[in-house]
């Protein structure tokens, strides 16, 4: 049975035959697509499977490239807008055809030179690829189902008077508190995070650090080698300052102590109000 292409997205396709503009590839049920001259290379032939990914040409015909765009089809993606016409705003995401945002997908008039949170889907009436900035309608407001602690990836969405709203795992809502956050952040960020709490509206607590127990072993050997590294002196102690703390290691003073505490129960470290040394 054929099968379609992953449009947006990319596929594993068989070169079928050559032309004089580039490479034919079998799309199956969508017929012939064209991998164009400039993405052809002397190693590609005849009845070669390659990696390709799929968008639509400017007459809205499906074209191969080997390019790797910004996002695919079902990512949230953080992306410059290049052009605005009387029927919406272009958005750069990596290829030769820009991606477009209708304005009935914008929260607010898109500019040039501006950066926008967006997620990229086929329009079912169209059959284009196009973005919307309106995320909310396309984030997954099932409850997850994360243990405390667990490591996952999420993409900064934007700064609110507690803390930073984040997309987590491309698909739920999520965020990070301002005092949970010890290094610089902004909208956009592709960030590591890890699990507070799961609420009960099925939003979720991030922290930026490991959980607990982890977090003290991991921290505890980064300060190790910071000893290791300036002739075993850290001039900083347990009554140190939390913001000297926080400018040096982006680690909360609680979780700096905890470590120090882990390295002197194990004699590698004395401790002294406003030092530590490497035994």
């Amino acid at each position: 049975m054929e099968r379609h292409i992953k449009l947006g997205d990319w596929n594993l396709l068989r070169i079928i035959r050559y032309s004089d503009y580039g490479l034919y590839l079998d799309g199956g049920r969508d017929g012939r697509i064209l991998l164009p001259n400039r993405y052809v290379t002397p190693d590609m032939q005849r009845g070669q499977e390659i990696n390709a990914f799929i968008y639509l040409d400017q007459e809205e015909r499906p074209v191969a490239t080997t390019e790797t765009p910004l996002a695919k089809v079902g990512d949230f993606a953080y992306l410059e807008c290049v052009w605005v016409n009387e029927y919406g705003a272009f958005l750069d995401w990596g290829l030769m055809k820009n991606l477009f945002c209708p304005f009935h997908e914008q929260k607010m008039k898109m500019e040039i030179g501006k950066r926008y949170i967006v997620y990229i889907y086929i329009d079912e009436e169209s059959y284009r690829i196009v973005a919307s900035a309106k995320v909310d309608k396309f984030i997954n407001h099932r409850t997850p189902e994360y243990e405390k602690g667990q490591k996952v990836t999420g993409l900064v969405r934007q700064k609110t008077e507690v803390g930073f709203k984040v997309i987590v795992d491309n698909q739920w809502n999520g965020m990070v508190y301002d005092n949970e956050i010890y290094r610089h952040v902004t909208t956009g960020d592709h960030i590591d995070c890890y699990v507070k709490e799961v609420r009960f509206d099925g939003k979720i607590d991030l922290s930026l650090q490991p959980i607990g127990h982890q977090h003290t072993e991991e921290f505890a050997e980064v300060l190790l080698r910071y000893l290791e590294e300036h002739d075993g002196i850290c001039q900083l102690g347990d009554k140190s300052d939390a913001e000297d703390i926080k400018n040096t290691f982006e680690v909360s003073k609680k979780a700096f102590k905890r470590a120090i505490g882990d390295l002197y129960k194990r004699r590698l470290i004395t401790v002294e109000p406003m030092c530590i040394k490497l035994i």
